[in-house]
């Protein structure tokens, strides 16, 4: 049976760019990423990556709206994440390097897609777009999509 997993992934996108954070250790080191993880007991998802936003990045953020829900699976692994990604326009203070994570921004046009997960090439267009989504991705080895099915 498949246990799954609730975790959040916010992004800050104002006008022609976006706000993403390099991860520098656990899961996903090395690769540009949103702001996000798992929620904790007696959070509402919300409040999850609001949190999240504050202990990544330093930033503190009022107004999220949510665009997309995708499910990941590992081939040969019983887990599931179901990641709630949300977008956040306004926020305040400084986004400032954390010890998970080093913010920087990036114009939409030099999304660094190389050197993040391989799904966000399929659904950030539809982000930057305004558009909901929700979909699920198969990853195999070295992370690579096996399958996806993404409806806006």
């Amino acid at each position: 049976m498949a246990m799954k997993k609730i975790l959040t992934l916010c992004i800050i996108h104002q006008q022609t760019k976006v706000l993403l954070g390099l991860k520098k250790r656990g899961f996903g080191a090395g690769r540009w990423n949103g702001f996000g993880g798992k929620i904790q007991n007696g959070e509402t998802i919300d409040q999850a990556a609001k949190r999240e936003l504050l202990e990544e990045a330093g930033i503190v953020v009022e107004n999220l709206e949510q665009f997309g829900t995708l499910e990941f699976s590992w081939e040969g692994k019983p887990e599931i994440l179901e990641v709630h990604i949300f977008k956040a326009r306004d926020f305040k203070g400084e986004p400032t390097e954390s010890e998970e994570m080093k913010p920087q921004w990036f114009e939409t046009d030099q999304i660094p897609f190389d050197l993040m997960w391989p799904d966000d090439r399929y659904w950030m267009h539809l982000f930057l777009e305004n558009k909901k989504f929700k979909g699920k991705f198969l990853f195999g080895e070295n992370d690579v999509v096996l399958e996806h099915n993404l409806e806006a």
